[in-house]
């Protein structure tokens, strides 16, 4: 089973891809954050690391909107979606 990871914005410059995938799912969103943060030396412009950019993002889960918690089981498609500025 594999999960298609989509990054936006400062995901996306950190993680140095608009997208990859992630051929040996976690049991959870949680787990799959620490995996991605884990995976990725890139930088922001702001000398930020993934990691520290999923700290503060929102995960959609084939299209809804999850928890850290939620069960990524029979799911194919995760967005990283980073804080947007504007209003």
């Amino acid at each position: 089973m594999s999960i298609s990871v989509h990054y936006f914005a400062a995901a996306k410059a950190a993680a140095g891809t608009s997208q990859e995938l992630i051929e040996d799912v976690p049991a959870t969103l949680a787990d799959l954050i620490a995996l991605l943060g884990s995976r990725h030396a890139g930088m922001t412009d702001a000398g930020l690391s993934l990691a520290e950019v999923l700290t503060q993002c929102s995960f959609l889960v084939d299209g809804m909107r999850r928890d850290q918690d939620a069960a990524l089981e029979g799911a194919s498609r995760v967005d990283v979606m980073p804080p947007f500025a504007g209003g």
